[in-house]
């Protein structure tokens, strides 16, 4: 449950702004696998780094955008900051969302989807 004050900042940005954001965080393959790792656990950028195949800088960077759009959250424990997702309901929309673009993705229904890369 929302309080009042999480309330009122949810209705005071604008759908679009949501929506432009939650894309920008997944308009990019790496951010896409963080977030699908940090659906499961919240994990040290050390370790998403060695999962995931990637630098720690580059990692950083990435968890920065996704800081940056409100996705992820840094937690302090100790000397070390482990990431998690800003909201669990963004696990469960991700998955909602895969599922919803694999069906989608299953009953093309452009004819020339393939030919014209359109779909």
């Amino acid at each position: 449950m929302l309080t009042a004050d999480a309330s009122a900042a949810v209705a005071a940005v604008p759908d679009v702004e949501v929506l432009a954001r939650f894309g920008r965080a997944l308009a990019d393959p790496i951010r896409c696998r963080i977030l699908l790792e940090l659906r499961t656990a919240p994990a040290h950028p050390a370790d998403l780094a060695d999962r995931l195949g990637v630098s720690r800088t580059r990692l950083s960077n990435h968890l920065a955008c996704l800081r940056d759009c409100g996705l992820v959250v840094a937690v302090p424990v100790g000397r070390r900051t482990r990431y998690e997702l800003a909201d669990q309901r963004l696990g469960r929309a991700l998955d909602d969302l895969r599922a919803a673009v694999v069906a989608v993705e299953t009953d093309r229904t452009c004819p020339d989807a393939d030919e014209k890369g359109c779909c």
